[in-house]
């Protein structure tokens, strides 16, 4: 039985790559997401609904990055920038960029492993159609596997863990056809930086919740479901 940690956001790449291990090389996955303060926090909600739906024990870890850097996905200063190109959002890295979110996300994780004696972490970065973020490079996470290799018990012992990235290679609308294949609702998954609230509540109270369609996310999920000739199925998330 190999255990796999995965790291799930709610979004449209984390959610294909638990389709992925659990599904496709039937790992014993265990999910992990974060709240670290992100005003898109909606999608800690459709994390929650993905573990809910794949059965799997989802873990929580509770940071503060809002605290330490500034981020327009941490804070209320800092605007999301809209309607860039994909030539910009190729060559420079944008203010939703969080510092060193994903060493962070990726060295909890390593605990997390190493505590519960998994052998691989799976993580939905992607380096194609992407925002330009620099931990989301194959060379990154490249330096982070060594760098666990030789600074964690499991890694002197000979129990080396694996980061493994399905999606690094892959364009938007590859990730989205290899999801529909393993299964995944992309209706149950939410991408959108800066989250609309707009349309009737349902019974519970609950708000509607609609994407923006500006935002770098949104506009590459938008991308990869044209360009795999797919209509997406999120209209919008009542919370």
């Amino acid at each position: 039985m190999t255990i796999a940690i995965c790291l799930v956001s709610g979004g449209l790449d984390s959610a294909t790559v638990l389709a992925y291990a659990s599904k496709r090389l039937e790992r014993t996955c265990v999910a992990l997401s974060f709240r670290y303060g992100q005003q898109h926090a909606i999608e800690l909600e459709m994390s929650k609904r993905l573990a809910r739906q794949y059965a799997l024990v989802h873990k929580i870890c509770d940071l503060d990055l809002s605290s330490i850097s500034e981020s327009a996905l941490t804070s209320d200063d800092v605007e999301v920038p809209k309607n860039r190109d994909e030539s910009r959002m190729s060559s420079e890295i944008p203010a939703t960029y969080v510092p060193s979110r994903n060493l962070i996300f990726l060295s909890i994780a390593t605990a997390v492993a190493e505590t519960m004696r998994a052998t691989e972490i799976y993580i939905g970065a992607n380096a194609i159609d992407y925002s330009g973020y620099p931990d989301c490079r194959e060379e990154f996470l490249s330096a982070f596997e060594k760098t666990i290799g030789v600074g964690t018990k499991s890694g002197v012992e000979g129990r080396p863990i694996d980061v493994v990235a399905p999606l690094i290679d892959k364009t938007k609308a590859e990730i989205i056809k290899l999801g529909l294949e393993l299964g995944v609702d992309y209706g149950k998954t939410w991408s959108c930086y800066d989250p609309q609230v707009g349309g009737a509540a349902d019974r519970s109270g609950g708000k509607a919740y609609h994407p923006c369609g500006g935002c770098d996310s949104c506009r590459l999920r938008a991308k990869g479901f044209r360009e795999a000739g797919i209509e997406d199925p999120l209209r919008e998330v009542i919370v």
